[in-house]
């Protein structure tokens, strides 16, 4: 089963000048999840779970990585191209994304819905791309 997404606002539309200003400051975010599960030489494992309105700020997917949602839900996420999508997620679904040189996605993501949102998320820190370090400032403890 896929996400069922909705752009919602495309070019920036309805972003605040703080949102537009994290998004700068997460632009080396490597902290994709909440919480670092576990760390290998070949994988970080990490965790989302977000309550209702809660959110994770910007940050910065450089590396091949899945993202399974162990709950199900309602997402809402801005992306650094100015859109922002509302997405509706199953338990179980599972999405797979690929960087090639230079490549990334810069975004966030807000629970919109009424219940507890979670995540697992594995990034593949072998690529076409150098891991993220996880010292930068600002990000949550590895």
């Amino acid at each position: 089963m896929r996400a069922l997404s909705e752009t919602t606002g495309p070019g920036f539309e309805g972003w605040s000048p703080a949102l537009r200003a994290e998004f700068e400051a997460g632009a080396s975010n490597g902290h994709v999840g909440q919480r670092l599960l576990s760390e290998t030489d070949r994988v970080r494992v990490w965790e989302i779970r977000l309550a209702p309105g809660e959110r994770v700020p910007a940050h910065r997917h450089v590396l091949d990585y899945f993202w399974t949602a162990v709950t199900p839900g309602r997402g809402r996420q801005h992306t650094s191209d100015g859109a922002t999508h509302e997405v509706t997620y199953a338990q179980g679904e599972t999405r797979h994304l690929t960087f090639g040189p230079g490549e990334f996605l810069l975004h966030d993501l807000e629970n919109i819905g009424p219940t507890p949102l979670v995540f697992t998320t594995v990034e593949f820190t072998q690529g076409p791309n150098t891991p993220l370090s996880l010292t930068t400032p600002g990000g949550p403890p590895a």
